[in-house]
């Protein structure tokens, strides 16, 4: 009697967002929310202003606290998970904004990227392998980061950020403010980065850029989820006409 054929299922997510609720106090901006981001993919998470986007990267980085449902990292509930062990665990964020030390070096930047136990060990070989992707940073490292361009701080704040060697990267609008050239160079790293196999949410404006780039695609409008594709299969177009002039 020949065996079975047995059929691979999809992977597990590496990150499941099931029914979640969060806000800011009595400001409720997630409702009911549910996502799954698969290993080794970059899913892009799109919606017009106001829509929860950066709330949902701050919700599962425990910045804010969840009123309903849960957050499971690798198989483990994030529930009551403190921001600063986040990293221990491999999931890294950089934040809108850039936020770097003004008052630091570029190098001691990213050197505190890797300020996780676990990666303190590797911090030469991270260095040169931030240097080798963000060569400008190798000729400013001396340099005081309030002093870089927009641009610069940008890839600072990712190189940083990719110090901790994460299992998941989550980007909030890396595009903001830059320069076109400079979003060019900064697309062409992230897509590096997929061809890597780096686990990577993108939260971006740049609608066209950010869906040319990813694996998958979220649309969100007022905290929720409201369609869902892979890339390849998303109209954009039509994605825009309903749900980004309203």
């Amino acid at each position: 009697m020949d065996s079975p054929v047995i059929v691979p299922g999809p992977a597990d997510p590496l990150l499941k967002i099931d029914s979640v609720r969060s806000g800011y106090g009595a400001i409720n901006v997630l409702w009911d929310l549910s996502l799954n981001i698969q290993p080794g993919q970059l899913t892009a998470i799109i919606g017009p202003n106001g829509a929860g986007k950066s709330t949902l990267l701050r919700a599962i980085m425990g910045l804010i606290p969840l009123t309903q449902g849960q957050i499971v990292f690798d198989g483990s509930a994030l529930k009551a998970t403190p921001t600063w062990t986040m990293a221990n665990l491999g999931v890294t964020l950089i934040p809108e904004g850039r936020m770097i030390f003004r008052e630091m070096s570029v190098e001691e930047n990213l050197i505190m990227g890797a300020f996780a136990k676990a990666q303190r060990a590797h911090v030469g070989a991270r260095l040169e392998q931030a240097y080798r992707m963000f060569p400008r940073l190798r000729e400013r490292r001396r340099q005081l980061a309030g002093s870089l361009s927009g641009g610069e701080a940008q890839m600072l704040a990712l190189g940083r950020g990719l110090m901790a060697n994460p299992r998941l990267l989550l980007i909030d609008e890396p595009a903001l403010g830059l320069a076109p050239l400079i979003v060019n160079e900064l697309f062409d790293i992230l897509l590096q980065l997929k061809q890597e196999g780096r686990s990577i949410v993108l939260v971006e404006q740049n609608t066209q850029r950010a869906v040319a780039v990813a694996d998958h695609v979220h649309l969100m409008q007022s905290g929720k989820i409201v369609l869902s594709q892979e890339a390849a299969e998303v109209d954009l177009e039509r994605w825009h006409r309903l749900y980004f002039s309203r």
